[in-house]
């Protein structure tokens, strides 16, 4: 009697191939249909509840206090994380000097700048005024001054907001920024010194497009735990941001629910639009890693027990990614 032959998916004869049946998985289907349940209950109780006030929501939601508001929170971002960014930088290539001082200075910098909260640092920054009248230029430890100016001109209470929130974000960033260059092999500043880079040159085009890779991830949610800590300005006191301009109109409509309801949705669709950026750097920055798969069909010797005529490529997975860096 014929044994069945069934042709596998490259039509190659494999006899007495055993077909096997998926394995049923019903905890995980109960599992979606309860939740599914749960999202729909909250879903109706959000827009049933009368008490929510969705006219109210959809009145204020593009007010024009609360359109400026949206956009001073922006500029508060954008500002405050481009200069956290570049002190961050600067702090963790002072960390791994050689120079015990520059690293002196900036082991103390994080170690005050986290050790106490950004509400505080950011009270003091109203007080700059206060603290000190005038910012002056001149000859250290000494009264002669080449120019002077009024503090309250320079430090407005929209300068002191974000100066306050990048110098605070400065100190963890730099973590951030220190454990992306960690990160990299060693290896790749030994090979780059062997061709005679500058240490310089070395961090700029070896060590540091390397590291985004690994630094972009967190520096994405710091930005977006940027973007909610801008409500705090309240300190300095700031008071155009989007939480202080809806806190504002319920205050005076005596209706705190829509209004609330109103920031979370803009803070909620900018998060969005981050955390879409923030995916688009991390595909950019991670361009030079690859999946290589194992196994390549027809380039694999045969394996442990197969013959020639049989698959050569039974498992279908890829290995770990492959970086192309720089090589001396």
């Amino acid at each position: 009697m014929p044994h069945h032959v069934e042709p596998d998916g490259e039509g190659l004869p494999i006899p007495n191939r055993i077909s096997a049946k998926p394995v049923r998985r019903t905890g995980s289907i109960v599992a979606a249909v309860v939740v599914a349940i749960l999202a729909a209950m909250l879903v109706k109780g959000l827009v049933t509840n009368p008490r929510f006030e969705w006219n109210i929501v959809w009145k204020y939601l593009f007010n024009e206090r609360v359109l400026e508001g949206v956009g001073y929170t922006l500029l508060l971002t954008v500002i405050s994380m481009v200069v956290a960014i570049v002190l961050a930088v600067i702090l963790a290539i002072m960390r791994k000097s050689v120079n015990p001082v520059l690293r002196g200075v900036s082991w103390f910098y994080i170690w005050f700048f986290r050790g106490t909260p950004v509400y505080t640092q950011l009270v003091f920054w109203g007080l700059f005024a206060v603290l000190i009248p005038r910012l002056s230029i001149g000859i250290p430890l000494t009264s002669v001054e080449f120019w002077s100016v009024d503090s309250q001109t320079v430090i407005t209470a929209f300068n002191a907001a974000w100066i306050g929130l990048a110098l605070n974000e400065a100190a963890y960033l730099a973590e951030i920024v220190r454990a992306g260059l960690e990160a990299v092999d060693p290896g790749q500043a030994e090979a780059a010194q062997a061709l005679g880079m500058k240490r310089s040159m070395i961090m700029r085009r070896v060590i540091l497009p390397q590291a985004m890779r690994i630094i972009i991830p967190p520096t994405g949610n710091e930005t977006i735990g940027m973007l909610k800590t801008t409500s705090l300005v309240l300190a300095v006191p700031f008071t155009l941001e989007l939480q202080y301009a809806t806190n504002a109109i319920a205050n005076r409509i005596y209706k705190p629910i829509p209004l609330l309801i109103v920031a979370s949705i803009w803070y909620l669709l900018i998060t969005s639009i981050l955390m879409v950026i923030q995916s688009m750097l991390e595909k950019h920055f991670g361009k030079g890693f690859e999946a290589r798969p194992v196994g390549t069909k027809g380039k694999q010797p045969p394996l442990p027990g197969k013959t020639e005529g049989e698959p050569k490529d039974d498992v279908d997975k890829t290995n770990e990614a492959a970086f192309l860096g720089y090589n001396a």
